[in-house]
């Protein structure tokens, strides 16, 4: 098969912890405007089995083939729960790590779209290491667009913000207070 009989393929992780619904959907609107195919992919780590005389070692490891069922039937209820019945979006389960994964799985794509952290002290580089090692373009999904929650670190930051807003409005103006907060 030639490279001009290869369909257009869209690769798109998808996170365990939010099923990256934007990135989804935007993967498989732009596998239908090229009139190709979305691949959804989930990497799953190695679990690391306990060592020595650890308090953890009393707990019995999961089976990696039981545990890669679990996390394929949970990838196609999220692409459902996105998508919908009848999606056409072929799912693939990784076993590895996420960055690795996700390059390998769209080493022959056209097109691979993630999302970005979630958490800036998880893998705060992964969406950067992608695009600098992947040989296809990628398209990030920023919280912004994708509807993901404020972090900690941004409430945190807007709330010392508002403080200082509003001490500098009262400052210098003897006998101004502002309201109190009511009391319930």
């Amino acid at each position: 098969m030639s490279d001009q009989d290869k369909p257009y393929t869209v690769v798109v992780g998808v996170s365990g912890t939010s099923s990256s619904p934007t990135a989804l959907a935007w993967a498989r609107a732009q596998a239908e405007a090229n009139g190709g195919r979305v691949i959804a992919v989930r990497v799953h780590p190695t679990p690391h089995l306990p060592v020595g005389g650890s308090a953890g070692a009393s707990r019995i490891p999961q089976d990696p083939a039981t545990l890669r069922a679990q996390q394929q039937a949970q990838l196609e209820r999220d692409v459902a729960d996105v998508l919908g019945d009848g999606h056409g979006v072929e799912i693939r389960v990784i076993h590895g790590g996420r960055r690795r994964g996700l390059l390998n799985e769209a080493k022959d794509a056209d097109l691979l779209v993630i999302d970005a952290p979630r958490k800036p002290s998880m893998s705060p580089l992964l969406a950067h290491r992608v695009v600098y090692a992947a040989t296809c373009p990628v398209v990030v999904m920023p919280p912004s667009i994708s509807g993901a929650p404020e972090s900690a670190l941004t409430r945190s930051a807007q709330a010392v913000g508002r403080a200082a807003l509003r001490s500098a409005g009262t400052s210098g103006r003897p006998g101004f207070r502002p309201p109190a907060a009511p009391t319930d």
